[in-house]
């Protein structure tokens, strides 16, 4: 298990097919700011049954600051889900260096 930095997600989101974003927050944390292109699929969700999450690509996981993205990565990977990774410093890094227009909470 890894993470990736915001700036490298920005430059190959849109760009890498084989890459899945995955937001892992409450649906009241979405209204305030998202990636367009996210899937929404809530922790407790993945956590009850991980098979939404696919096996055959990479999957960067988002939540708020990285922690709880970072807890689901490596509950992940002990599954055996070996292409899963957590976006460090989460949404609130992402509008700090990438999208400063991005509502932060």
């Amino acid at each position: 298990m890894s993470d990736i930095s915001v700036e490298e997600l920005a430059r190959r989101r849109g760009v890498d097919a084989d890459l899945t974003i995955v937001d892992i927050r409450e649906p009241w944390e979405i209204e305030i700011c998202s990636l367009p292109e996210a899937q929404t699929i809530p922790l407790r969700a993945i956590a009850a049954d991980p098979s939404s999450i696919p096996r055959d690509r990479e999957v960067v996981l988002v939540c708020h600051a990285g922690g709880r993205s970072d807890q689901l990565a490596g509950f992940l990977t002990a599954r055996g889900y070996d292409r899963v990774r957590s976006l460090r410093g989460g949404l609130d890094e992402w509008a700090i260096k990438i999208d400063p227009s991005m509502a932060r909470y």
